[in-house]
């Protein structure tokens, strides 16, 4: 007898009697075994941190990948379905840091590395049957009960099996590069990672004068949104191609130097300046400054407080005099180091610790947090007659993915994978992927290929897989031994 459609459906009590019956029955696991042997399918289900609960994000994606499968399995394929548990990280480690009030790698040590990675261990799975209730809520069949984790060892062992080849193939090298830095989790981040959250916020923005020593009459004058990073000034950069002005402000009735194409960006009226000379960018090459601190001054014998010249610094922002803090820069460390003023096995200039606060040759701010330390800087440099302007600049700003905090820019030694030799190649792989939608394939993925940059492995944390590197203090020796409970590698 055929039952009857009732007029008023109640949908989720549907629901539940449909997810009863599969159950009862053991349909997904008879599905499974029925088609064993047939051609495989492979499907890779990215697996979610269970120290956070499932959203809507999870649900729609889960959704789609159940679409996938199923159709997958009714074309005649066997797939497989095990769920996955991404255990490591920084999300484990900084919800631990937050429950046990640790403020950075003191605290850990204090602790004990041992107690605190069996403190992360006890958390991972926090919300695993939340997770698991919600999926099978959702009428997706997967197999929880084969499931893997990235904290079991044979999990462990693939990815130093993996690191193996790479290193073997020349793919890894330590190296010193400025990259985002997270200083809630006291670690660098990749590029990906730092590209994962920004917002709109409001900064400094200052604009400074630097006397040249030949006149101190005579001042260039930088603009910068990062006070902060005045203290490690080193250099000043122009561009040697495009056409510089010495002024005189009429208001002020000092004498500046800047691009005359950013005149505009210091004054509203022409009536407001006289210019004396023009002259090419390349002309200020080699003249030396007053620097604004004395913390570093000793680095004068290296060639520091010159102005130096690269046709990065562009016409669209600032003065066209671009300061210079090497290890807060990615192209003031690339420029630094073409003119000599910094050299790959230089100390570095970097005052900051890994909380993001000044460390003592920064005596004026020592314990600060750099962008608290912004205001009381401006305050110095205004006290000191360096201050020329300041107001406020809001702009798009990366913040980390996990602790929703501001990143800052730092150098910092790390482990690398090659990537940027072989982007060409991966272009072209890429061109054969099969996209949904397709113009993921040319456009988000396609771009991010194209400006991919090498990828920093390496974390200053604690809770992982570890780099299965033993080196000398000096590194001049590197060894890679792969352990396993099977084999040696």
């Amino acid at each position: 007898m055929v039952q009857q459609v009732p007029e008023n459906i109640n949908f989720p009590a549907e629901e539940e009697k449909i997810l009863q019956f599969w159950s009862k029955f053991n349909c997904f696991q008879e599905c499974l075994k029925q088609s064993k042997h047939r051609p495989k399918f492979t499907f890779y289900d990215g697996p979610p941190f269970a120290t956070g609960l499932p959203h809507y994000g999870h649900i729609l994606a889960g959704t789609i990948k159940d679409i996938v499968t199923r159709y997958a399995h009714q074309s005649g394929f066997h797939v497989d379905r095990r769920f996955g548990w991404d255990c490591h990280g920084l999300p484990v480690e900084y919800e631990i840091d937050k429950l046990l009030g640790i403020r950075g790698p003191e605290d850990v040590a204090k602790m004990g590395i041992v107690e605190y990675n069996n403190q992360c261990r006890a958390i991972v799975m926090r919300y695993s049957t939340e997770w698991k209730s919600t999926v099978t809520r959702l009428g997706r069949w997967i197999d929880f009960d084969n499931d893997y984790k990235t904290l079991y060892p044979e999990f462990m062992e693939s990815v130093w099996w993996v690191f193996k080849q790479l290193y073997d193939k020349g793919l890894v090298y330590r190296g010193m590069k400025v990259m985002p830095f997270s200083t809630a989790c006291n670690t660098p981040l990749s590029n990906f990672e730092s590209h994962q959250n920004y917002k709109d916020v409001q900064d400094p923005s200052i604009f400074v004068t630097f006397p040249l020593v030949e006149d101190e009459n005579i001042s260039l004058v930088a603009w910068t949104t990062t006070p902060w990073t005045l203290p490690s000034n080193l250099a000043l950069c122009v561009n040697p191609d495009m056409q510089y002005v010495k002024i005189k402000d009429v208001v002020r009735g000092k004498t500046f130097i800047l691009m005359e194409a950013r005149l505009p960006a210091l004054y509203k009226l022409e009536s407001d300046y006289e210019i004396l000379e023009r002259f090419p960018g390349k002309s200020l090459q080699g003249k030396k400054y007053r620097p604004l601190f004395d913390y570093f001054v000793k680095w004068k014998e290296h060639g520091a407080f010159t102005v130096l010249v690269d046709n990065y610094v562009k016409e669209e922002e600032g003065t066209g005099v671009v300061h210079q803090a090497p290890y807060f820069g990615a192209d003031d460390y690339r420029v630094c180091m073409d003119f000599n003023i910094i050299q790959k096995d230089s100390v570095p200039v970097c005052p900051v610790d890994a909380s993001g606060c000044f460390t003592a040759e920064v005596t004026d701010f020592v314990g600060q947090y750099v962008k608290d330390a912004d205001k009381n800087i401006i305050r110095m440099l205004k006290e000191q007659g360096r201050l020329l302007v300041a107001s406020t600049f809001t702009h798009s700003y990366p913040f980390c993915w996990r602790s929703d905090t501001p990143l800052i820019y730092k150098a910092v030694p790390s482990w690398f994978v090659r990537v940027e030799h072989m982007v060409d190649q991966l272009m072209r792989n890429n061109d054969l992927c099969y996209w949904v939608p397709e113009f993921v394939r040319e456009k988000r993925f396609g771009n991010w290929l194209k400006d991919a940059r090498d990828w920093a492995i390496s974390r200053n944390r604690y809770w992982g897989t570890p780099i299965p590197l033993w080196v000398s203090e000096d590194f001049e020796e590197v060894r890679l031994m792969v352990f396993s409970h099977v084999v040696f590698y």
